[in-house]
């Protein structure tokens, strides 16, 4: 189905290799994988003012909470409640994780029009998350993508342990394109490479992006080692336009207790705004929507600019 059939942006032509985009779209995961890795629960009316004041900044992709079971993430147990209760805004989308038919039927039922599903590139970390071998995982997600694209819902494909695994070390970058590929021919419209751990390097980056349809990829980088943002323009000068990040570096992973936040949003921001990428966002209402969030966490935010703008 068109892009423009579902109401998602039409992608501009390609920037020439080694160039930018004019435009990055940020895929703002805050509220979902941000705060999915907290230990306290969020009540809801302070997750809709969170996802309110995303969109005052400008953020046009809100990435808004996960239909996994509520015994495996019980932080994100409200989805149903919290969806009643968002007032979605003209022009945002508001995509949701879902990581099976029983999700999807929960989806559907609230409304959804964006889900994205969730795969490994590694045997070990598709058994322990997902309790699939990595060909096994196939099988669960064919009828979800199937169903969602027939019910005419845009479907993103997330590929996690991309660049390093913590049981099984680097990943083949083969291995990596062969999951993605499937991703794609089963019917995702997106790809999201995910560095789970925060173990990539440029390097990698390139090589993984070597194999795949760039114009059809996001990139999800964790910051552990401090090289999200070198990763992220490595990924942008090979033609990536969309990113992943995360407002105030929230997050991490639940299934991997090596992975530390997410790429801020803020971060992101600073290096775009200094590089002439258009975002849209506002980087002041940002800024200040996360020491927000901060403040309701109990803790600084670990995003240097917030920090640095807020101190």
């Amino acid at each position: 189905m068109p892009a423009r059939d579902l109401g998602l942006p039409v992608r501009a032509p390609l920037p020439a290799p080694g160039e930018l985009p004019a435009r990055v779209t940020i895929w703002e995961v805050g509220a979902r994988d941000g705060l999915q890795n907290e230990s306290a629960i969020v009540p809801v009316a302070v997750k809709l003012e969170f996802l309110d004041r995303l969109a005052d900044a400008g953020l046009g992709v809100l990435e808004a909470t996960s239909f996994v079971h509520p015994k495996w993430l019980p932080q994100l147990a409200d989805a149903e409640e919290l969806l009643a209760g968002l007032k979605r805004r003209s022009g945002v989308r508001y995509p949701v994780l879902v990581p099976n038919e029983r999700g999807l039927d929960r989806a559907l039922a609230a409304g959804v029009r964006h889900i994205a599903i969730f795969a490994s590139a590694t045997e070990t970390f598709a058994s322990r998350n997902l309790n699939r071998t990595l060909d096994e995982q196939f099988a669960m997600f064919d009828p979800v993508v199937s169903r969602a694209r027939a019910e005419g819902l845009d479907v993103r494909g997330y590929v996690s342990m991309c660049f390093g695994d913590p049981w099984e070390g680097p990943v083949d970058p083969e291995q990596v394109a062969e999951v993605g590929r499937r991703l794609l021919d089963m019917g995702c419209s997106q790809l999201s490479l995910g560095d789970t751990i925060g173990v990539a390097t440029p390097g990698q980056v390139e090589r993984v992006l070597d194999l795949l349809p760039v114009h059809l990829v996001a990139v999800h980088f964790h910051d552990t080692y401090g090289q999200a943002l070198a990763n992220t323009l490595t990924a942008l000068r090979l033609g990536v336009s969309t990113v992943d990040s995360s407002a105030g570096g929230l997050g991490g992973c639940p299934y991997a207790e090596s992975a530390t936040g997410n790429l801020a949003t803020e971060d992101l921001v600073w290096m775009l705004d200094g590089l002439g990428v258009e975002t849209g966002v506002d980087l002041d209402s940002l800024a200040d929507t996360s020491a927000w969030m901060a403040e309701r966490l109990g803790r600084p935010s670990p995003s240097r600019v917030v920090r640095a703008l807020r101190g």
